[in-house]
């Protein structure tokens, strides 16, 4: 049965990846289409074509490496006319070769001749599907399925109060009863307020708690439906607890000894936003620190170290992943949930990488698109003709460079995915 179940998780996070490449690009064509320019492929994969069908003037289609995606849109650049580069000089006559095609079939309705605006809307459309992709998932996590939240429900009440890190868990004669079993409060109860300011979550009531200390609280509750208000005195005590900023710290504070009941507590419909943008944030510092994180996983890869379970990971590793919060005995709706956020993280990350501005990457056509706006821009206040559009196909040199590289990346990834892969359960 555990094996069906990692199958299952890979199943649903290749369908996950493979919907959000399809919707990708399907986030370049429609602008494209509405402005009116030729788009003569949609392919899903790369390698061996698989299935294709023609409808109207575009041929929709699956390959055989299901690794991406792409779209011939006509006329990404004006026709090769320019001086071409001394070295890879060959592989820039291609790429011309191939970009003068699209043109020759597009019968004048390409990309470079659109306004600068509409080819950075096209360009953009496929990393902005998959933000979209991404406040849906989290919008579902959170608002849908709810995250695991210590609720103001009282689960268990401390008879003493027992040293922090001490190994004790029975009371002894002699020891402190705590402030919550002195002041009756009993497992079931749902605190409401303490010290008349309204309290919603465990967090709250501990964060008012520890900072009153030897000072008597009126703690209102619902015990049975019915409120009653106790009255609790914190002692000081060292605790452990996080921190504002998300960090564990033990430090002398308030402390009345109740565990909290833990739930599922769903968030407002503007949460699955807020998180999307918070995680672009995070994803883009990857980003940026990429060269010394591929750089740790070569070293971890050798070594046999254990790998940092917030650097970047291949699709093996997304799917390997999968299958092993698919398989594990948690509760059905947790395994979701994990998967769910996920598939969100995985659209985050295709996005900020897609924005890179480089080529072949949809960041670098928006740069060149911007780069002739200016162009034009600047012509006019000179009363100066318009220029010709950029020759991008002179940058076919760096654009192998990345390519080189991506690939390398790719390998990297796939190697430490297989022999060292990232270990989130600590097994």
């Amino acid at each position: 049965m555990t094996v069906i179940l990692f199958v299952v998780g890979v199943l649903v996070m290749l369908i996950g990846l493979g919907l959000s490449i399809a919707l990708h690009e399907l986030g370049h064509i429609v602008p494209a289409k509405l402005f009116g320019v030729h788009v003569g492929q949609y392919m899903i994969g790369f390698g061996p074509r698989l299935w294709s069908k023609k409808i109207g003037e575009t041929e929709y289609g699956f390959r055989a490496l299901p690794l991406g995606g792409f779209i011939s849109i006509a006329g990404m650049y004006p026709p090769g006319t320019g001086k071409k580069p001394r070295l890879f000089a060959t592989l820039v006559q291609d790429a011309r070769e191939q970009n003068d095609e699209t043109i020759e079939a597009a019968g004048g309705r390409t990309l470079y001749s659109q306004s600068t605006w509409k080819r950075v809307v096209v360009m953009l459309g496929g990393p902005f599907m998959n933000f979209v992709l991404a406040i849906v998932a989290f919008t579902v996590l959170l608002s849908g399925i709810g995250i695991t939240q210590a609720t103001a429900t009282v689960a268990s009440v401390s008879e003493c109060v027992l040293p922090a890190g001490s190994t004790q868990t029975t009371c002894a004669q002699g020891d402190t009863p705590t402030p919550a079993a002195e002041s009756g409060l009993l497992p079931g109860d749902t605190i409401t307020a303490i010290d008349g300011v309204e309290v919603a979550n465990f967090d709250e009531a501990s964060a008012i708690v520890r900072t009153h200390a030897d000072q008597t609280l009126d703690v209102e509750i619902l015990r049975d439906g019915s409120a009653q208000t106790l009255q609790i005195t914190p002692i000081l005590a060292s605790n452990t607890y996080t921190d504002d900023s998300g960090e564990l710290v033990t430090d002398e504070v308030g402390f009345v000894g109740f565990s909290p009941v833990y739930d599922r507590v769903r968030q407002p419909l503007w949460a699955g936003t807020e998180e999307a943008i918070d995680s672009v944030g995070s994803v883009a510092n990857v980003i940026v620190h990429l060269p010394v994180k591929l750089y740790d996983i070569a070293v971890d890869l050798v070594t046999g170290a254990d790998r940092d379970p917030d650097g970047p990971i291949s699709v093996i590793g997304v799917g390997r992943i999968a299958g092993e919060i698919a398989s594990t005995p948690a509760p059905i709706l947790d395994r979701v949930a994990v998967l769910v956020n996920l598939i969100a993280a995985l659209n985050i990350a295709l996005m900020v990488f897609n924005l890179i501005p480089l080529l072949p990457l949809d960041g670098g056509h928006v740069v060149i698109a911007l780069w002739d706006g200016i162009k034009r821009l600047f012509a006019r206040i000179a009363g100066r003709p318009e220029p010709a559009p950029a020759d991008a196909t002179r940058l076919v040199p760096l654009t192998l460079v990345m390519v080189v590289l991506m690939v390398g990346m790719s390998a990297l990834l796939f190697a430490a995915d297989i022999f060292n892969p990232v270990d989130l359960f600590g097994g």
